[in-house]
């Protein structure tokens, strides 16, 4: 039986309700495909608040406050809340615009240009390293307006989850986070799985690979043990099971200070085996994460890893023809000795190049508000983090979100340092490994040195710290001592 070990106080939060990323097209903007999928959509919405005075239209026009979104698979609600708050107010209105391809580099471009929102959606999930984007200039601090809003305070509890370098910098709060998405599990086709003769997902990684070789047996070329996607195939689950087995997270040794990739060699050799035995559904790899979900939805192969999103994702976007399961992602020997990374979400960064920032922190209010938040959570769209909104939602309400209720095991981790890192990223780098095209040896010797080789530049010049934790323990990780050092 796994262990299910974590922070008392996370636990306390957030184990109502999961996360969601995935479909829902109703009038905003739409563009691109990341794990959201693809399109544009714009619309155009006002906030909650006291009147901003317009300094920048003409008399009587209001003040437009642009605001943009990775997320699709809340744009049901959101479009409802959008036109509802701009028929009722005169003052601020919303342009809503959904951007999910090229997500960072598209708001950089803008920034560039000076075409940039005055508003993004930020997730802990999205890889944007908080330093860059402060160091940079391009992140405005809200501690002032947060310090000056004690309903903003109460609903959030934004003092109690401030992240070092995830969020938040020293005092500086740069987004509150309103939700909490769950750590990856596995999806599959339960028709297909007890075809093979299974009536559970293994618990071990090599049972896993056993049960895809299994289910692609039987299939005789027209059905798969398991898929994966262009996007990001190995952080999609295959990550979390190393996190679980206790492995270093992102390749840091929170208890030295330094990048040991070390650990990672078992998982990457057993998965390999995924496409040794031709269990993989043929070119998924080369599918974005949309087409992977739609070939899964329709049978093509038994196993898919992602997180609480899909819940929404095969019951609203890709709606399956079959029963779907959802299991607890495998270890390495079956027991849980390292926390699944979960991640704080749908806050909300306002740029600095924001022309009326008391407009756009109005915004900021509003989708932070206890009445919003209350649908937002009780739609399915995320988990509440702070434990005011988890008492204020109808937890019967969530639908096959319940199949991705929070563990036990799920922590935070500390942000590991902002670094540079010459060549490939370590992602990339696992995932050559798993696709046979160099050797987990190989692979770890190089990420090791270049990983290394990047913090200590970065410490040398300045741009960003080593992190030690005191007491440091991988089942609770947030629970540690954080130390910053600058050698």
């Amino acid at each position: 039986m796994k262990k299910r070990i974590l922070s008392m106080v996370l636990a306390a939060v957030i184990t109502v309700m999961f996360t969601a990323c995935g479909s829902a097209n109703t009038g905003t903007t739409n563009a691109g495909s990341a794990d959201t999928g693809s399109t544009d959509t714009s619309v155009t919405t006002p906030t909650s608040g006291a009147s901003v005075a317009d300094d920048s239209t003409a008399a009587g026009e209001p003040v437009t406050v642009e605001v943009w979104s990775n997320n699709r698979h809340d744009e049901t609600y959101m479009t409802e809340m959008v036109d509802a708050f701009n028929a009722s107010h005169s003052d601020v209105q919303i342009n809503y615009t959904i951007m999910t391809d090229d997500w960072q580099n598209s708001i950089q471009l803008a920034y560039q240009a000076g075409t940039a929102p005055d508003v993004i959606t930020i997730s802990a999930s999205d890889g944007m390293k908080l330093s860059d984007y402060v160091s940079s200039g391009m992140f405005v601090s809200l501690s002032d307006y947060i310090a000056a809003d004690s309903t903003f305070q109460d609903v959030t509890e934004v003092y109690d989850h401030m992240y070092e370098g995830l969020n938040s910098i020293n005092d500086d709060i740069y987004w509150a986070a309103n939700g909490v998405r769950s750590g990856t599990r596995i999806e599959y086709n339960t028709e297909l799985v007890a075809a093979a003769g299974y009536t559970e997902v293994p618990d071990t990684l090599e049972g896993v690979v056993q049960l895809a070789a299994d289910v692609t047996a039987i299939g005789n070329g027209s059905t798969y043990g398991v898929g994966f996607t262009s996007s990001g195939p190995f952080g999609r689950w295959l990550e979390g099971v190393g996190e679980m087995s206790g492995y270093t997270h992102n390749g840091y040794d929170y208890t030295t200070g330094t990048y040991d990739f070390s650990s990672w060699a078992p998982l990457l050799e057993t998965a390999a085996k995924f496409y040794e035995n031709e269990s993989v559904l043929p070119g998924s790899e080369t599918q974005g994460v949309d087409n992977s979900r739609a070939l899964f939805a329709q049978g093509s192969f038994a196993i898919w890893g992602n997180a609480s999103q899909e819940a929404g994702v095969f019951t609203e976007q890709f709606p399956t023809t079959f029963e779907w399961g959802v299991s607890e992602l495998p270890t390495m020997d079956g027991v849980v000795n390292g926390a699944l990374s979960i991640t704080p979400n749908f806050g909300f960064a306002m740029l600095s190049s924001a022309a009326n920032k008391d407009a756009a922190w109005q915004i900021i209010e509003y989708f932070s508000s206890e009445d919003f938040l209350k649908g937002y959570f009780e739609g399915g769209y995320s988990a509440p983090l702070s434990s005011y909104m988890a008492g204020k939602i109808d937890s019967t309400k969530v639908g096959r979100l319940a199949d991705f209720a929070i563990q036990d095991y799920e922590d935070v981790y500390p942000s590991t340092p902002s670094i540079t890192v010459e060549g490939d990223a370590y992602p990339t780098v696992f995932w050559n490994v798993i696709l046979g095209n160099i050797s987990a040896e190989d692979a770890i010797a190089d990420l090791n040195t270049r990983y290394n080789d990047a913090l200590a530049r970065g410490l040398q010049n300045g741009s960003c710290t080593r992190l030690v934790i005191e007491n440091y323990d991988p089942l609770h990780p947030s629970s540690g001592t954080c130390t910053y050092l600058s050698e």
